[in-house]
């Protein structure tokens, strides 16, 4: 089915104050698109600010499987779809297209949650044969997005990862992480969690053009010291590093991040896949006009030329001199701060089936 047609570049109205994209362009699956038109009526109307949205969804199984070159995990777990935090650079956002819903404004505003989220990964747990292996968890969207402060879906599946002794890798910007201290303090000393937490940038007016419902950098550095006192291993995440913008930050924001108790990190350039790029490009023109034609500029140049780079190997990691710099530069200063860019594998070998948890109800 051919994509549907990309709806104009509209400008910021107070309806999309605090998102991070003013666009709710036809996912690409659509047979129409969409687009705004003046009824012709000079008459003023004010639309209602867009609020979040949930659909609850029954999963099946909520477990994924994955056999990228690029990662170091097997398998993922997501406790919901889409992301209230709305980064616009969010390279998850294509996959919203799939629910026939639009990248753009519908991915942080039409949110599904899984309730059922931690029966379920109990149940595919306690299979007989099940290997254990180090489950990610915020890969996709945020598990400690803005809605989990109600609904605690990840809270339940980390209860059960717990119970079963199973090793968990977290990757986030939200700082209510801090919130299930209690489980990941325990966990993580045992050898069995570790998190990881996303910085962009050190620039609280920057993060919350791009990022508008993430918490501030300085309260994610609180709670990377958290995690630490907690006894909970801490990676700061550099992802993305937008060249041009935010390249020039790496180092403060891995001493920061030090400073704060962080003993390893990780780098990702920006990837501007699908739909992405025309959102991306859209913000860029409106928050940043004076740079706009740089940073895409330097971007490229980071991906061959284009907006991005699917193949394995360099979609992550970039090519040519500009991305070659950056990752110089981050070595470079990870040694310094003693950050290390490999970790020791999480533990296996604690993995229990807690008595009855795999046991099936007689029907008589």
């Amino acid at each position: 089915m051919a994509s549907a047609p990309s709806s104009p570049q509209a400008p910021r109205t107070a309806r999309a104050v605090g998102r991070g994209t003013c666009s709710n362009a036809a996912g690409r699956f659509e047979r129409h698109a969409r687009e705004a038109v003046h009824d012709g009526w000079d008459i003023a109307e004010e639309l209602p600010p867009l609020r979040t949205e949930l659909t609850e969804e029954r999963a099946g199984r909520i477990i994924t499987r994955n056999a990228s070159p690029d990662l170091s995990f097997d398998r993922s777990v997501n406790p919901y779809r889409g992301c209230e935090h709305g980064c616009v650079y969010c390279f998850a956002r294509p996959s919203h297209a799939y629910l026939g819903l639009s990248p753009g404004l519908d991915f942080e505003t039409k949110l599904t949650v899984k309730p059922g989220a931690a029966e379920v990964l109990r149940r595919e747990l306690s299979v007989k044969g099940y290997a254990p292996a180090p489950i990610a968890i915020g890969t996709n969207t945020d598990p400690y997005q803005p809605v989990e402060r109600e609904r605690r879906v990840m809270r339940a599946c980390l209860e059960v990862l717990s119970e079963f002794r199973h090793p968990v890798a977290i990757v986030t910007k939200g700082t209510l992480v801090a919130r299930d201290l209690d489980i990941l303090g325990e966990v993580g000393r045992a050898g069995l969690a570790r998190v990881g937490v996303s910085i962009t940038t050190l620039d609280a007016g920057l993060a919350r053009s791009m990022e508008p419902r993430v918490p501030s950098p300085a309260h994610r550095l609180r709670a990377v010291e958290r995690l630490a006192r907690a006894g909970v291993p801490v990676r700061v995440c550099l992802a993305p590093v937008i060249p041009g913008l935010t390249d020039h930050e790496v180092e403060s924001i891995l001493s920061a991040a030090a400073s704060a108790g962080a003993t390893s990190a990780s780098l990702a350039l920006l990837r501007l896949p699908r739909e992405v790029s025309a959102l991306f490009r859209e913000w860029l023109a409106q928050a940043r006009p004076d740079r706009a034609a740089r940073v895409m500029a330097r971007v490229r140049e980071t991906h061959g030329g284009q907006d991005t780079d699917s193949a394995f190997g360099r979609r992550l990691t970039g090519q040519g001199e500009v991305a070659g710099l950056i990752r110089r530069r981050f070595r470079l200063a990870c040694g310094r701060l003693g950050l290390a860019d490999r970790v020791p594998p999480l533990r296996t070998d604690l993995f229990r089936v807690p008595p009855g948890a795999g046991d099936q109800l007689s029907l008589f």
